[in-house]
């Protein structure tokens, strides 16, 4: 919504009514007045966040209903996603015979380590027996091609329990590998089945339910929006001509669409960095100072932002005031004068009259 700059009124000499109102000469005068920025906006809860699906599936379950107060972790929503059932289901399982194939009993490690026992002990026996062949050999007691035969039976025992070693590492390693992939799978399977269970992220109020048993949800779907429900703040919508103006802890007034003529003080506490392509606008947060007893969010609304505080300063009606700044004088015709800030209804005057000039309409020429 396209946001103005309007004045509030302090103090000052109501201007001529009947000159007014007749479209008749007008002098300036001075008044105390406070610059402004309106804004619209909507009654916001802190800490408010959508309560999204995170699978599909048809809902089931809905423990809530607008207004409900929930704990941070409480069940409030179930969706029934057989896949992800069926997929932890089988997961689990796959991981539990990964977990036997990785235990030192498993049959294939079993049957491995007893062959590496055997080759240990085969080793042990001919290197044994090639050592007594040495000496025999030393001694001329046995022939050269027996001593080569034992040497070599002592030679290929080693090969054999190397290669039963290596076996029994390696069917070792791939147990654990394939241990670790699939509790890795389960683990995810686990986390996607936990999503057909939607559960309060942050405890709050249900400040919006939108989806009732029976509905299909999609993945990103909102289910329902939650906030704190005690405190409410004012998201306001700022022109973008206006947002430079804007400071934190500004005073705002505020007034609710749902009780037009009551005010409430807030003040800027946030003003947020992105721009809003559809409303051409930037959003800033005010906190209300004062106590606010109508809490519901969502609720539309009307503010002031209070720039500065301007006193003693000559203003003229706004449609006294001509393109380019010109004015008409009763005596000596049209002028250019400088202003300061304008509104609909009023301009401050910086230079160019004083409090006994006389001015007729800018459309009397």
């Amino acid at each position: 919504m396209k946001t103005t700059i309007t004045l509030i009124i302090f103090a000052g000499i109501i201007l001529s009514t009947s000159c007014n109102k007749n479209g008749k000469e007008i002098s300036p005068e001075r008044k105390n007045i406070t610059e402004t920025v309106f804004a619209s906006g909507v009654l916001v809860p802190e800490s408010q966040y959508n309560l999204t699906s995170l699978t599909e599936g048809y809902i089931t379950q809905l423990n809530f209903d607008e207004g409900s107060l929930v704990k941070t972790g409480e069940l409030l929503a179930v969706i029934n996603n057989k896949q992800n059932t069926v997929n932890a289901l089988s997961a689990d399982n796959l991981y539990r015979i990964a977990l036997q194939d990785a235990q030192p009993d498993a049959p294939s490690l079993k049957q491995a380590k007893t062959n590496l026992e055997l080759a240990e002990k085969k080793l042990e026996s001919d290197k044994k027996q090639a050592e007594r062949y040495k000496k025999l050999y030393e001694l001329k007691s046995v022939s050269k091609l027996e001593y080569e035969n034992i040497m070599l039976a002592y030679e290929s025992s080693k090969t054999n329990y190397e290669t039963a070693k290596e076996n029994y590492r390696f069917l070792k390693q791939q147990a654990d590998r394939q241990l670790i992939i699939q509790k890795t799978q389960k683990n995810i399977n686990t986390i996607l089945e936990s999503y057909n269970k939607i559960k309060a992220v942050i405890g709050g109020k249900i400040y919006k339910k939108n989806k009732e048993i029976g509905d299909y949800v999609r993945k990103g779907d909102i289910i329902a929006v939650i906030g704190d429900p005690y405190k409410l703040y004012a998201l306001l919508n700022v022109d973008e001509s206006n947002i430079s103006k804007i400071k934190l802890n500004q005073k705002v007034v505020i007034e609710l669409n749902t009780n037009k003529g009551k005010t409430y003080n807030a003040k800027i506490t946030e003003i947020y960095p992105a721009f809003d392509e559809k409303t051409q606008s930037f959003y800033c947060k005010a906190e209300f100072t004062d106590s606010l007893d109508f809490k519901i969010s969502g609720t539309q609304l009307q503010s002031n932002i209070i720039i500065q505080n301007k006193k003693n300063i000559l203003v003229i009606p706004r449609n006294y005031l001509g393109y380019g700044n010109k004015v008409i004088l009763k005596d000596s015709g049209e002028i250019t004068v400088k202003t300061g800030f304008i509104s609909n209804n009023w301009a401050e005057i910086t230079e160019g009259l004083n409090e006994n000039s006389v001015l007729l309409p800018a459309n009397s020429k």
